[in-house]
């Protein structure tokens, strides 16, 4: 069965980046521009990956991170964290908030694809 990745991502270029590489190595893809749906758009298509972007207008990707964690319908889905956070601290910190995987922008195919394989359940 073809598995279902939700790319969190407010940038244009990025989202439709994540979204075509992902397509291309076989997946389906819902890609979310808007913060607010994050949730929504989850509990709809119970996607098996979340990758969310951490800099969303409006509301943190830390936030919806633990949001999903607290949501019963949610929590059990991986989700990998690509952002430009990446000070000091902002790993642990994400990782903390619930997040299964993380990745430093500017991301490259071949790591991203490795981290995207690893958090797919089997």
């Amino acid at each position: 069965m073809t598995k279902r990745i939700m790319v969190v991502e407010d940038n244009d270029l990025n989202r439709k980046l994540f979204c075509d590489v992902l397509k291309a190595n076989g997946f389906e893809v819902e890609p979310v521009a808007d913060g607010g749906k994050v949730l929504e758009t989850a509990r709809a298509m119970t996607p098996d990956l979340i990758i969310m972007d951490i800099q969303l207008p409006g509301i943190s990707g830390v936030e919806l991170i633990e949001a999903a964690r607290r949501d019963t319908a949610l929590r059990a889905i991986p989700v990998l964290a690509v952002t430009a956070f990446a000070a000091k601290g902002d790993e642990d910190r994400i990782r903390s908030a619930g997040a299964s995987g993380y990745l430093a922008k500017p991301v490259s195919i071949s790591p991203f694809m490795s981290a995207v394989k690893a958090l797919l359940p089997n």
